[in-house]
């Protein structure tokens, strides 16, 4: 299949009737997707300001942050600075760095899929990525299959919204929160020109009430906010539902963005809230107005080594890695979509599954929304 060069990555298109997406061969990062919604066509992820205006930064810097928009799957999550026995891993793994295969398409019955995989030296073993639409579904599917591998492991998903410039213009959501918790040490340094204004370590039981760095306490149910700041959080969800989920409702916009994810999975739900906190190379104070939902099972962004090793969160007996066996797949399935909503729908208060491939979204303050979604995807 031929790429073409979007926002200076070669890529791969995937598209039905509802969504177009492209796939970069270099880090498979999933940006930009077009979603068909009613009367309006919206594309919800971030690419990059070096990349959208075709900068070139320093070739020293990792290919992820060369390439670096949407959604991409790590393997393993996080910066991975410390070595695990041996194993030097790239920040957020081989699978967002390195080049994927020249993708394939198929096309049968409105069920259009791009198939790419990769070869990894790190940790020898094969990754194949499926990314799937569907005619008529405002979804992105993907499934990522690790074959050849063995030992701990902390996969995750690393989707990056670019919201609109305007405070709190969304509201951000989740499943039933279990615990929560700010990154345990200071995520930006001021020494180098980067800010935080999370309290390290603070935990919390709801995004509305958040420990602050300077006393009290900040609302992360709505963002864009904290300008001039960068922050990492992360919450637990509560275990027994078949599917978890992470909304962020745009009630002026009138659109909802959701992700679905399998908790047994990908257990741990990370929110990196980047408004222009960091202000060395080459974010340069400009990358602004960013929400990351990284789904992931973790600790925190730290890396493999120090989620394989017991953790504060382990500790709580919260997982933070998955051991996989060489005789047996692992598979991680993801859903990311988006749906019109009605007026005066507020914010997503539940998604659930409904009938005929649909879920339905409700808000707190009553009103429905439905989104044509193969939920059965996330445990096939």
């Amino acid at each position: 299949m031929k790429s073409v060069v979007v926002h200076g990555q070669p890529s791969f298109k995937v598209a039905s009737t509802s969504v177009e997406a492209f796939v970069t061969q270099q880090a498979g990062m999933l940006s930009p997707v077009n979603f068909k919604l009613k009367g309006q066509t919206v594309q919800p992820f971030q690419v990059a300001p070096w990349a959208m205006n075709g900068e070139e930064i320093d070739k020293g810097l990792p290919p992820l942050l060369h390439a670096l928009r949407g959604d991409f799957f790590c393997l393993p999550f996080g910066g991975n600075e410390t070595a695990y026995k041996g194993e030097r891993h790239p920040p957020h793994g081989e699978t967002a760095n390195s080049k994927w295969s020249t993708a394939k398409i198929s096309e049968t019955d409105g069920v259009h899929e791009l198939r790419m995989s990769l070869n990894t030296k790190v940790r020898k073993g094969r990754v194949e990525k499926l990314v799937r639409v569907v005619d008529g579904h405002n979804a992105v599917y993907q499934k990522h299959t690790v074959t050849g591998m063995s030992g701990p492991m902390s996969p995750g998903h690393h989707a990056i919204l670019q919201l609109p410039d305007e405070p709190e213009c969304g509201r951000i959501s989740t499943s039933p929160i279990q615990y929560g918790q700010v990154l345990p040490f200071p995520f930006e340094n001021p020494e180098i020109g980067g800010y935080h204004a999370l309290k390290p370590g603070g935990r919390f039981k709801s995004l509305r009430k958040v420990p602050a760095n300077s006393g009290g306490h900040f609302d992360l149910s709505r963002y864009p906010a904290r300008r001039g700041f960068d922050d990492l959080s992360l919450v637990v969800n509560k275990p027994g539902a078949s599917f978890t989920w992470t909304a962020v409702t745009f009630p002026k916009q009138r659109y909802a963005f959701f992700t679905l994810k399998d908790p047994r999975m990908l257990k741990s739900t990370a929110f990196w809230m980047s408004n222009g906190g960091r202000h060395y190379h080459p974010w340069d104070g400009r990358h602004i107005n960013v929400l990351g939902i990284e789904d992931v099972t973790a600790n925190f962004h730290i890396g493999l080594a120090e989620s394989v090793k017991t953790n504060p969160l382990s500790k709580l007996g919260y997982p933070t890695r998955i051991n996989i066996r060489a005789k047996k797949p692992l598979v991680v399935n993801y859903i990311m979509g988006m749906c019109s909503i009605p007026a005066g729908f507020d914010e997503v208060k539940s998604i659930k599954a409904a009938k005929d491939n649909t879920i339905l979204l409700t808000s707190l303050n009553g009103k429905r929304a439905k989104a044509k979604v193969d939920s059965d995807f996330l445990t096939s």
